[in-house]
């Protein structure tokens, strides 16, 4: 064993004894989950070790609560973006739902002309840039607040809402096109 790998033993054995509690109690009362937190205090002392802030245990109560809090927040933003799909992913599903639900009662042509005018909306957003679209499809169609959105993905809420003005001007613009 070399003297990095040793040291790197010796800083693990430190942290783990200091911050292994505090970390297991951070991360239990956050994701409610004994072995997601069992996971997140490792990867947080990966993390603790690959870094060069600091040199010894010592040094890391600076670091230790940062480095979990990111981690949380990594993990919330892939989650997040995990159960997004692109609109086109909604497909019948979503047709079907409309149909059933807005224009239930209506002459077929009606029906006809809504689903088609429902696929186009569906290929303009696939042709947004992502963050974009699952943004406008959060907002408009999952009914979240922009506020929530913002904090879910870790952006200003002006940021959210320059993306759902992108995609309501692109979709304004298409559909103006053909008006």
């Amino acid at each position: 064993m070399d003297s990095s790998a040793k040291r790197n033993d010796m800083i693990l054995s430190e942290l783990d004894a200091r911050f292994r509690t505090p970390l297991m109690t951070f991360f239990l009362r956050r994701v409610g989950n004994r072995q997601d937190a069992e996971d997140l205090t490792q990867e947080t002392f990966v993390r603790l070790l690959g870094s060069s802030s600091f040199e010894t245990a010592g040094e890391a109560p600076g670091y230790v609560f940062r480095v979990a809090a990111n981690l949380l927040r990594d993990r919330r933003r892939r989650s997040a973006v995990r159960k997004q799909k692109p609109f086109s992913a909604y497909g019948d599903e979503l047709v079907d739902y409309i149909a059933n639900r807005i224009v239930e009662g209506r002459e077929p042509e009606r029906v006809l002309i809504g689903r088609e005018g429902l696929a186009e909306v569906g290929r303009i957003l696939d042709g947004l840039e992502e963050r974009t679209r699952n943004i406008f499809i959060l907002y408009r169609l999952e009914g979240m607040k922009q506020r929530e959105i913002a904090a879910l993905l870790g952006l200003a809420v002006s940021t959210v809402e320059r993306h759902c003005m992108i995609a309501l001007a692109t979709l304004a613009a298409q559909f103006g096109k053909g008006a």
